[in-house]
């Protein structure tokens, strides 16, 4: 080309959750049978919509309206909808003006650091979701800043790493929080929020809050939603309905905005992002005209109960398998869908391997395990995969030095589940044995 065309920070937009699935649609060519653990898409692992719902979507879709453009933020009364809910807690007071709908939460998460200065850095929990970390790091041109989650410790952000990390890199001008955490499943107390808040006042910076899992959490926890805890510091929580209704094909996210008018600074930057989402007109109409419907139904609490209480049970159903495992680290999970194993350090090697008796399967493993900075947890997920059709993703793509995995709590078959955490403990043990 004339002149370089290529971003920065084009080198730093990886996505390991979806780019194990090319690997695992190879071995069904060869006839391996795979389980896709992968990614959290509840409909994808057989999660039936009910009929009361797509009533409504049904309903909605025969109208004429939800076929046009809505205002730019998103649909009025959706927004009218979301704000009385944040407000009724009595905390953090919002107006539909402080609330901005996208094309699914990957949509506001580009947004939202893309339209940063590229000097200035968001420091994220590591692990953290690779959508995150991806979309900062691309946005700055360098490796993502980040925090510990302490593995030994619930995967609770480790408090004294992130002040520190803030203190000594005046760059930071963000902190991130995914609560409940993917891909750890944790859910932090509200002491822990309250002390992260502190932080950001301390430094004055303000804070991106993934809620998106906010309505999924079991085993008997609780968390506060940040908009009660932020007193008087510029926040962004980030919320939608893939998770929780379940509906990811809807594509449709939104962020809510508080304390804006605090900050001339912080207000001039949220501006830019409403400014770039009228240039893209707005985000699909059809979704956002669901949501009050579906959420003030009288079946929402009843279904949203059920559900939790199916990952309460495959939750403890996990851990109380892996626990018996030596040489991991395992949590059990309290929020979201999810679980991160983390083995011991220095348990890893470039020698150890899994027997796969397929010919052709082994070979394939073999050439990718092979290639040249194949990380050792990677390693682990390709033998996994090609000796048991298990397929889950290595926890080093999330942004983390520590190696180990992260793996879906979505199998509806309580018996295949169940089957599958028993197959994952003995591959553990034959594995860190070879």
């Amino acid at each position: 080309m004339r002149n370089n065309i290529v971003h920065i920070g084009a080198g730093e937009l990886t996505y390991e959750i979806r780019a194990i699935v090319e690997i695992a649609e190879k071995l069904n060519q060869l006839g391996i049978k795979t389980n896709m653990e992968n990614i959290g898409d509840p409909i994808a692992k057989g999660e039936r919509i009910p009929q009361w719902m797509k009533k409504i979507v049904a309903d909605l879709a025969m109208k004429d309206c939800s076929y046009g453009y809505c205002a730019t933020k998103g649909v009025l009364e959706t927004r009218q909808f979301l704000a009385e809910r944040t407000n009724r807690r009595g905390k953090a007071q919002i107006t539909p003006e402080d609330i901005i709908f996208f094309n699914g939460l990957g949509d506001a998460i580009q947004k939202v650091y893309g339209f940063l200065k590229r000097e200035a850095r968001v420091i994220g929990p590591s692990p953290t979701y690779s959508t995150h970390s991806s979309g900062e790091a691309a946005h700055a041109g360098q490796a993502p800043v980040s925090y510990r989650l302490d593995p030994d410790n619930h995967w609770y952000p480790d408090l004294d790493d992130l002040r520190l990390s803030v203190k000594y890199n005046p760059a930071i001008c963000g902190l991130l929080i995914i609560n409940p955490d993917n891909p750890t499943g944790a859910v932090y107390p509200e002491r822990v929020l309250v002390e992260m808040i502190k932080i950001a006042k301390e430094y004055d910076l303000f804070i991106i809050c993934d809620e998106i899992y906010h309505n999924i959490i079991y085993n008997g926890e609780s968390t506060k939603p940040i908009s009660d805890l932020i007193g008087d510091v510029p926040a962004i929580a980030m919320k939608g309905i893939s998770k929780d209704l379940p509906w990811p094909g809807s594509r449709c996210g939104w962020i809510e905005v508080y304390n804006r008018d605090k900050d001339p600074m912080f207000k001039r930057y949220i501006q830019s992002i409403f400014d770039a989402k009228m240039v893209e007109v707005c985000s699909t109409t059809l979704p956002q005209k669901a949501i009050p419907l579906i959420l003030s139904h009288e079946q929402y609490p009843v279904y949203l109960k059920e559900r939790t209480a199916r990952y309460e049970r495959c939750s403890n159903i996990a851990y109380d398998i892996l626990k018996q495992v030596p040489g991991i680290k395992v949590n059990r999970t309290n929020g979201a869908f999810y679980m991160s194993v983390a083995f011991d350090r220095n348990l890893l090697n470039d020698k150890q391997s899994l027997p796969i008796a397929n010919p052709e399967v082994r070979a394939l493993v073999e050439s990718l395990v092979a290639a040249p900075g194949t990380l050792l947890d990677k390693r682990f997920v390709y033998y996994l995969l090609g000796a048991t059709g298990i397929c889950v993703v290595p926890l080093s793509s999330f942004s983390t030095a520590e190696r180990g995995f992260r793996i879906t709590l979505l199998e509806r078959d309580e018996q295949e589940f169940t089957q599958i955490f028993h197959t994952i403990a003995e591959s553990i043990q034959a594995y860190l044995a070879s």
